[in-house]
Parts: C-alpha cells; structure tokens; sequence
C-alpha cells in the first residue's frame, strides 16, 4: 500500500470504537478491518496463533519444547501528535488495557498526548582498568575523540548509510585508577544491542593503548538517558467526573493528593512507577521489544537523584485541568529480532501504524502516562478493587460457560448483585440461555 493511501486511510479512522469491549474476537477483528485498521488477511491471522509455529520459536531461543501464548488486545481512543492510534498490548494481567483505553479517552478531551523523543542513542561502555594516569587518560581521550569516533564509524557503515553512527564520545571517573569511556551510537530503528556491543569490543583494544590500561568489560548499558521520551497531557476538570464523584476538581485534587504521597514515599513510588510500566511493558510485549532493559533502565532513572521517585508528574493546570508529564528513557526496535522473526509482532506494529523506533517510544510511553492516570484516579476515588472485580466477573462468566454477549451480560449482573460465585454464575447463565430463547 503506497504512503498517499494510508496517509488518506489514517484521515478516515478513529481511535474510539464504541461497544469494541463488548463484541467477539471475531466480530472486533471484524469491525477492525471495516473500520480501516486492519487488512482481511491481516485480521484472519491475527486468529489462534497467527502464523507463530515452533519453527519460528526454534528459531529466536533456545531449548523450545511448545509455544506460550499472551493475549493480544487493543487500547483505545488514544490521540498521539493529533493522530488516532490504536494500541496493541499484549500482558497477562486483567484490567490494563481497559484502564489504558478509559483513560486515553479522558485525555482525548483535552487533545490527546504530546510526545517528543530524542534521536535514538544507544550507549557503549568500555571499562578501563589500572589507568596509570587519569588526567593523561582524559585529556587524550577527549583530544583524540573525533579521531576516534571516524575509526568507530568506519566499523559502522552499513549504520552510518542508514543515517545512524557514532555521535559522540565521553570519558567518566569511576575510582583512582577506572576510567569508562561511552560511545553514544545513533542506532535508528534499531535496538542496537549487538552492533554497539560489537563495536565496544572492536574499539577496546586502541583505548587501552591510547590510556596505558587494561580493557575490561565491553557492553552497552540499558540506562538509556540519551534516548529519553517525554509526554505531556492534560484532561479538563469536568471530564474527570463520573457517577458517585460528581465533582470533577474533587476528584484532580484527590489525584494530585495521590501524586503527592509517590513524590514523598519511595515505597509508594515503586507501585506507582509499576502503574506507568503496566502500559509500556504491554505496548512492548506486543511490539517484541526488549522490556527488561526498559524496565531497568526506567528505575534506574527514577533513583538518579539518590532517592527513588515517580516518573511522572501531575498538576493542576492554569485553568484548572488536571496535567500530567512522563519522561524515561525509553529504548525500542522495529527491526530484527522479534520483528523479523514473528509474524504477530509484525502486525502489531503494522495495526499501531508505528513508523520508526522512536515512534514506538511515544506511543508506549503515552501508553504508560495513561495507565498511571487510570490507576491513580481509581486510587484515589473507589478504590482499585472495583475495576478488578469487573474483569474478575467477566472470568468467572466465562468459566461456566458462558460465551459471546452472554459473558457481559452474566458478568454485569454478578458485579450488580456483587456476588462472583460460580454457582451464581451458571444460575444467571442458565436464566439468559432461557431468555434468549423465549424471545425468538
């Protein structure tokens, strides 16, 4: 499909499918393909498996034995940059992407989020043992580092055509005789992992000579503070308002109330930073990125100051709204790997319209400004378990058999009633099935 159709299609579609939670899998990838989203061969692979077998798992670990599934769902009503996206999550844990797409609607009311990034710098580190002289060391390696980043892009041409390469280089102290030299490669779409690490390795042995020292480890390192996201949103006041909390600046308040205690208590920070993760991690998950080193990059970010803190920020706006910032370092590929490899990751990045790798960023991290929103306002408001609960009754409706429309039906009834035995489960079950066939 050339870039002029899909740029006229993306005109065309929009993020907020009403009712999408209550429908099928069938029938959402249905509406998915009427809507614009989604090819039809698209949407019938994304059925079962979607085309990942155990030659394709063979092929990306080690030691296959089967296949392990995730779910593969859709957050909604998100607004990224002005543009309707749909967000692919894939995650284990009920209730996330539900909250993600709830509270990207919120969002949308006042314009969505607004995501820059930096350009896409994935570092190397050469440790540098038993330096005679660290003044000597700094000052050659700082003299000689154009020289040296020409050495390190000679190594890197196929990168460097690519419009990537070696940026920059930078000397640290790290005791009496350490020195860590960073090479801060542009990696472009790509994650950059075995090329920076191949390139530290490369690069080693002319920095011992260069300082007098011993090389040792040569690695990149997942604190990827050249490669930061930073997202910004904001949500009238009015909009926070839902039934039982009529006052929306009640409910800014408790949410900045409960922005505050994160900001206070490193305890409460962790569970906090874990609200914004529960949006990346999916986001990547589903997109096939490297989630772990996110996730130790973005709390090592959060403890940069000695003292671990939230990664997101809330306050009241000038005219009252509610407004809210992430920024983390954020690192992300959309090619090689699990997006060579695996036909879902493909179309998970396909159906999120993602261009780049710095594109996948904003979109993950508007994802996890999201999810944090969702969880502090429940916080703050009913409760977390209410929201729990519901999805717990959408389980236990299917458990006893229910299927289609009829899971919500039962489910909504247990939540009313706020009984999720199976037992009543299967006696509203058995009174919907009677229903439904009294009326045709």
């Amino acid at each position: 499909m050339s870039d002029d159709k899909i740029q006229k299609l993306k005109v065309r579609r929009s993020s907020r499918l009403s009712g999408f939670y209550r429908q099928s899998p069938e029938s959402r990838r249905t509406r998915l393909v009427e809507s614009r989203w989604l090819e039809p061969e698209d949407a019938e692979a994304c059925a079962g498996l979607g085309g990942f077998d155990e030659a394709c798992a063979d092929a990306m670990v080690e030691n296959v034995i089967g296949l392990h599934g995730l779910p593969l769902g859709l957050a909604l009503n998100f607004v990224v940059n002005g543009q309707d996206r749909l967000v692919p999550m894939s995650v284990e844990e009920p209730s996330i992407i539900a909250a993600a797409s709830y509270a990207a609607r919120l969002c949308a009311e006042g314009g969505g989020f607004t995501v820059t990034a930096d350009e896409p710098i994935t570092t190397a580190q050469v440790q540098l043992l038993d330096v005679p002289s660290l003044a000597e060391a700094e000052t050659v390696l700082r003299t000689r580092a154009p020289e040296l980043l020409a050495e390190a892009n000679g190594l890197l041409g196929a990168m460097c055509a690519r419009g990537g390469g070696a940026r920059e280089l930078e000397v640290r102290v790290l005791d009496a005789t350490t020195l860590v030299v960073h090479l801060h490669v542009d990696t472009r779409d790509a994650m950059g992992a075995n090329l920076v690490n191949g390139l530290a390795e490369k690069m080693a042995p002319r920095l011992a000579a260069l300082t007098r020292s011993r090389a040792g480890l040569k690695i990149l390192t997942n604190l990827a503070d050249r490669r930061k996201v930073y997202v910004r949103t904001r949500v009238p006041a009015a909009a926070l308002a839902f039934e039982g909390f009529p006052d929306g600046q009640a409910v800014r308040d408790a949410i900045l109330e409960a922005h505050l205690f994160a900001e206070l208590d490193p305890y409460r920070a962790v569970t906090h930073n874990k609200g914004v993760m529960n949006g990346v991690d999916a986001v990547l998950v589903a997109c096939g990125n490297d989630w772990r080193a996110v996730e130790a990059g973005a709390h090592a970010y959060a403890a940069r100051s000695g003292v671990y803190r939230p990664l997101t920020s809330w306050r009241k706006g000038p005219e009252g709204e509610l407004e809210g910032q992430l920024v983390m370092p954020l690192a992300t590929s959309t090619v090689g790997g699990a997006a060579r490899t695996h036909p879902g990751v493909r179309r998970a990045l396909k159906l999120a319209c993602v261009k780049s790798a710095v594109d996948l960023a904003c979109v993950a991290a508007a994802a996890g400004l999201a999810t944090n929103l969702s969880a502090l306002k429940a916080l703050s408001t009913e409760g977390i378990q209410k929201g729990h609960m519901a999805l717990h009754a959408r389980r236990v409706a299917a458990e006893v058999g229910a299927e289609g429309e009829l899971v919500e039906i039962v489910a909504e009834r247990l939540a009313r009633e706020r009984v999720y035995r199976p037992e009543r489960a299967r006696e509203i079950l058995a009174e919907e099935v009677r229903r439904k066939g009294a009326s045709r």
